[in-house]
């Protein structure tokens, strides 16, 4: 049973090895309900491994994780069932229309037919995409079909929601559109978000900050706290003073 006051999600001393190589090394990370942490970091700092164990596709060499109170390596279903993910790669069904993608994703989960209806209304008219309901998804274009993405994971009310660089090959208004709706999400109805991305623009102000650098977290705090914390006039700077390299881009056109 899912527990209430619970952390979303609680990583103690996560690890994690690709034989020899070390791609996590004693993560811990705690997010609380109605949180938006923003998992920041290089190619190959350990982002996309860190998702993978967290949705259970990687067990940790060593380590806990706890998702809504659950223990994820003993009460697995129970506790992938409080998950919402939006993967990087496009997982939609493209022969397929919107209304029929999202049923069979409720259908999976357990949700009644009418109950289902309602939630996949509300989801579509939150993200704007209602009156595209019964188009094919192969018809839609790149920002429309992640919106549909955004909105199926939803569907199930989860406690935390991972994005894995969800705006990844997006035009720059459509990316801004979908930054903002994001952001809402904790205020709104108290889920948690876990954003992993390379770009400082997806940042918000009161987002707290994890610094992923070669398996390890670097730093963990607002923008404001990093920069001063670091002496950076910008979270830009603050980054690559943390990671030793040069800043993450601002924007990424498609």
């Amino acid at each position: 049973m899912l527990k209430p006051l619970a952390p979303a999600l609680d990583l103690i001393g996560v690890t994690f090895a690709y034989g020899t190589r070390q791609a996590l090394k004693e993560v811990s990370l705690r997010i609380e309900p109605g949180e938006t942490v923003i998992l920041l970091g290089p190619n190959g700092a350990g982002k996309t491994t860190l998702f993978s164990i967290v949705c259970g596709l990687f067990s940790p060499t060593a380590g806990f994780v706890g998702v809504a109170g659950l223990d994820l390596g003993r009460q697995r279903t129970e506790a992938l069932a409080a998950l919402g993910i939006v993967f990087q790669q496009q997982t939609l069904d493209l022969d397929l229309s919107v209304r029929q993608n999202l049923s069979y994703y409720c259908r999976l989960r357990g949700i009644p037919k009418a109950e289902a209806a309602r939630r996949i209304t509300t989801e579509l008219e939150r993200l704007k995409m209602a009156e595209r309901i019964d188009e094919r998804v192969r018809d839609l274009n790149g920002g429309h079909r992640r919106r549909v993405e955004i909105a199926r994971a939803m569907l199930d009310r989860p406690r935390i929601l991972l994005l894995d660089e969800p705006t990844v090959g997006l035009d720059i208004p459509t990316r801004r559109e979908l930054i903002a709706y994001l952001h809402t999400r904790g205020v709104e109805d108290g889920t948690a978000v876990l954003w992993a991305t390379h770009l400082i623009d997806e940042v918000a102000e009161a987002d707290r900050v994890v610094v992923l650098h070669k398996g390890r977290i670097a730093a963990s705090g607002t923008p404001q706290r990093l920069c001063e914390e670091t002496g950076a006039a910008g979270l830009d700077q603050a980054f690559a003073k943390l990671t030793a390299q040069g800043p993450p881009p601002k924007e990424q056109p498609a």
